[in-house]
């Protein structure tokens, strides 16, 4: 498997095609459907974002409290279709690398396609492997949305698959996986 790091060159993403398995090194960032909210409501209004999305990658996960001596708690994917109302206005400020699980709207994949973006799947049941590559956590917005905060993950070789990719390629649609709708 090849091991891509963030932030994600555009190079990087014309490089990966649907189907392909990756390892996810560096900076990841952790929003949810309410962090997704207040990402567009920043936008809508012309106010800063908490994090430069060029090239970096949003996990759609909200994560379990730490451990004793971890960083953090289990992490797994969420089901992506969940930002979908908010995903094409994040694409196109600038937001190219999602990570999640499951299907994305006709939308989202012009989105994708039109800036130049990617989805990558995380396998489902995934959160304690997820969280064993997770080396660092800080939580950097929305404090207040408890465990949809967005935090700030630095990881270590996260497997990830190319769900679509940046010419609308999609995996689900392929019928080369099996997935429960």
């Amino acid at each position: 498997m090849k091991e891509i790091f963030t932030p994600i060159a555009d190079e990087t993403i014309s490089s990966l095609s649907m189907g392909d398995m990756v390892y996810l090194s560096g900076t990841i960032y952790t929003a949810r459907d309410a962090a997704h909210k207040e990402l567009a409501c920043l936008l809508e209004s012309g106010e800063p974002l908490p994090f430069d999305f060029n090239g970096q990658a949003v996990v759609y996960a909200g994560p379990a409290p730490a451990r004793p001596g971890r960083p953090i708690g289990s992490v797994g994917p969420t089901t992506a279709g969940r930002m979908d109302t908010y995903s094409p206005l994040l694409i196109s400020k600038g937001l190219k690398v999602m990570i999640g699980k499951g299907l994305r709207t006709k939308e989202v994949t012009g989105a994708i396609v039109k800036h130049h973006g990617i989805y990558f799947a995380a396998t489902g049941g995934i959160a304690a492997l997820m969280a064993k590559c997770v080396k660092s956590a800080r939580l950097i917005a929305f404090e207040e949305l408890g465990a949809e905060a967005i935090r700030e993950l630095l990881v270590e070789k996260l497997p990830l698959v190319v769900a679509i990719d940046s010419t609308g390629r999609n995996l689900y649609e392929s019928g080369r996986l099996e997935y429960c709708r």
